[in-house]
């Protein structure tokens, strides 16, 4: 029987951090729920089977507060043997349509609240010598596409940090994985910044996805447990990637064409 471990999940209050804390949980994990609303990470904490969870109330673009959940934890539980940088925010708009306070906003999240994450917490896996990091990112990190500009740059920033950061850990017991989900559908769209026309073009390729918030879950419960690096868990993702690194011109047409149908269809 695999020890209990110590999981702490940023965005744990909804979406797929809630799904993850379920599944961990069910594994016979302790979770900590850190999400930006108390009463979201407390309602999460109080749903997951066991017992010794925690719910944390805190906004992971500040400082201060993710320096007060590792103390936290750090009183609490010594330690964590799993760290998943999940919390986010989705924004959209061209380059011309973008504002610094946007870039500024998206960056101290999706970026920034990954980097706080790992600073505070890897020095004790490191410490101990095992442990496991899970990056939550996007297949927008992945996928060079328009319109969806200070986002996309957010997530490929994640994608980066992730792959230099397993190197960096590779000798210290500690497994990385980055988690790149096109799209599917979750509450992510409330937390939207940005063009409203875009945010009416997400929320409908989110009502078309092939997958569901347990389809992606199970596939990323799966694929981190094995310890793989690179996690695409949407369905048609796999296939995408492989044609943009084996064939970056024909991937480039096909984004052109899906631009140009999707401008014709407004």
């Amino acid at each position: 029987m695999m020890a209990q471990r110590r999981v702490l999940i940023t965005g744990a209050g909804s979406g797929l951090g809630l799904a993850l804390a379920q599944r961990y949980a069910k594994a016979g994990d302790r979770v900590a729920c850190v999400d930006l609303d108390a009463a979201r990470a407390e309602l999460a904490r109080a749903a997951l089977p066991g017992s010794g969870h925690l719910a944390i109330a805190a906004n992971v673009a500040s400082d201060d507060a993710m320096e007060q959940v590792h103390e936290r934890i750090a009183g609490e539980w010594g330690g964590i043997d799993v760290l998943v940088n999940n919390a986010g925010i989705a924004t959209g708009g061209a380059m011309v349509e973008t504002t610094m306070a946007e870039w500024r906003n998206v960056l101290e999240i999706n970026l920034l609240g990954v980097v706080r994450g790992c600073r505070l917490f890897l020095p004790g896996m490191i410490a101990a010598g095992r442990g496991q990091v899970i990056n939550t990112a996007s297949f927008a990190g992945l996928a060079g596409a328009p319109s969806i500009m200070s986002y996309g740059v957010s997530k490929a920033a994640v994608v980066a940090l992730s792959e230099q950061l397993r190197v960096e850990l590779h000798d210290k017991g500690i497994r990385v994985s980055v988690l790149c989900p096109a799209f599917f559908r979750t509450n992510l769209l409330e937390s939207w910044q940005g063009n409203p026309r875009l945010k009416s073009f997400a929320d409908k390729m989110m009502e078309t996805s092939p997958d569901t918030l347990d389809s992606v879950s199970d596939a990323v419960f799966a694929a981190v447990e094995r310890g793989e690096f690179l996690v695409l868990p949407t369905k048609r993702e796999p296939m995408r990637w492989r044609l943009k690194r084996w064939f970056p011109n024909l991937y480039f047409n096909q984004v052109l064409k899906l631009v140009k149908a999707r401008s014709a269809g407004h």
